[in-house]
């Protein structure tokens, strides 16, 4: 067993159950952003952690250990991403990349925004042409360094 057959149980026994990525998100007491990015196989859970989930999916001792494992991060099966969704989100950094990077750098200097000190919070906001996916993330600057 691996990783991403971890991730396939998880993504099948939820569909089964009908369970809401939040409502295991609560269960943790963490954010669902970052427990949706850990069941889908991006994030290393605590044993604590790892038991609950194991225990909310039915898992396996083997899977169990395997979540509280490091993986290999990067989720995507293609470099230029096929799925209508996720290709917005590519579609939006070729439009404003270098627009995003342009005013980090001058408001910031030389530098990154981590995704490692990282925040995301998703939510739907109502809009009477349409609802609106809001999301804010928020990441530590992180400036090179002189050497």
């Amino acid at each position: 067993m691996n990783r991403c057959e971890v991730t396939e149980q998880i993504v099948a026994a939820r569909i089964r159950k009908g369970i809401k990525w939040a409502e295991v998100a609560k269960t943790l007491g963490l954010s669902k952003e970052w427990v949706t990015a850990g069941l889908l196989g991006q994030m290393t859970f605590t044993r604590a952690q790892a038991e609950i989930i194991g225990k909310t999916f039915d898992l396996s001792a083997e899977a169990v250990a395997l979540l509280q494992t490091v993986p290999y991060k990067g989720s995507l099966p293609t470099a230029i991403p096929t799925d209508p969704l996720v290709y917005r989100f590519y579609e939006l950094i070729n439009v404003y990349g270098s627009t995003i990077k342009e005013l980090i750098h001058e408001e910031f200097g030389d530098g990154i925004m981590s995704a490692i000190d990282f925040s995301m919070d998703l939510k739907r906001t109502p809009d009477p042409k349409g609802d609106r996916v809001h999301i804010v993330m928020s990441g530590k600057f992180l400036p090179y360094k002189t050497y």
